[in-house]
């Protein structure tokens, strides 16, 4: 019984880390990405399709995606589709293709995404606590202490290494003195580091950089 409430635990966590990091890809920055689009259905033929289902998309360039609808006659539902997303994005509809502009970060933009980053990771940190404490409710009403006591040291033991990353500071938390905006930064840590834009990581897991 207690492998499979561990079990649990951990598959809650792991989809609740696997859903931060597809939330970071959606965030709008600089730069064109089609994972900006996950998630944005289109309402045709009677039902609501993925956009990658009712045409090809392309980025031909760093701060632009090309939408080819595969019917002509779904470009006004993509185009309505991208504007109800809430993503901020404008297309351009020239009768055979559509095109989304990507206009560059502004200074504005930048502390923007990171009130949305903070927002985002706090909320997935929350889930990620209740699922623990889910699990802990569950071995103190089995009654064995030396379960919960298991469990607990499972819990503070260290995630394994093998994702690494590097970039540029552009926020720190407010407990934060190791490091300061504009640094230049390696991180580690399954879960933490991965091929986004812009990451949240844990002090304990960068390394300064000195160039």
């Amino acid at each position: 019984m207690s492998s499979e409430v561990i079990m649990e635990m951990a598959g809650k966590m792991e989809d609740s880390l696997e859903a931060f990091k597809s939330e970071l890809t959606r965030i709008r920055t600089g730069r064109a990405s089609l994972s900006l689009l996950d998630g944005i259905k289109v309402e045709t033929y009677g039902s609501s399709m993925p956009l990658n289902q009712v045409g090809s998309l392309t980025i031909p360039e760093s701060r632009q995606i090309v939408i080819q609808p595969w019917d002509p006659q779904v470009m006004s539902s993509i185009e309505k589709a991208i504007l109800k997303s809430g993503l901020g994005l404008t297309p351009i509809n020239d009768g055979k293709v559509i095109r989304i502009n990507i206009p560059q970060l502004t200074e504005e933009r930048r502390k923007e995404l990171v009130k949305i980053v903070k927002k985002v990771a706090e909320e997935y940190r929350i889930a990620i606590r209740n699922h623990r404490r889910d699990a802990i409710d569950t071995f103190k009403k089995q009654g064995p202490m030396q379960t919960y006591r298991a469990v607990m040291k499972k819990l503070d033991a260290y995630s394994p290494l093998g994702y690494s990353c590097a970039g540029e500071v552009i926020e720190i938390g407010d407990d934060v003195t190791e490091f300061k905006v504009g640094d230049y930064v390696a991180c580690a840590g399954a879960g933490y580091a991965n091929h986004a834009e812009i990451v949240s990581v844990p002090v304990n897991l960068l390394s300064l950089i000195h160039i």
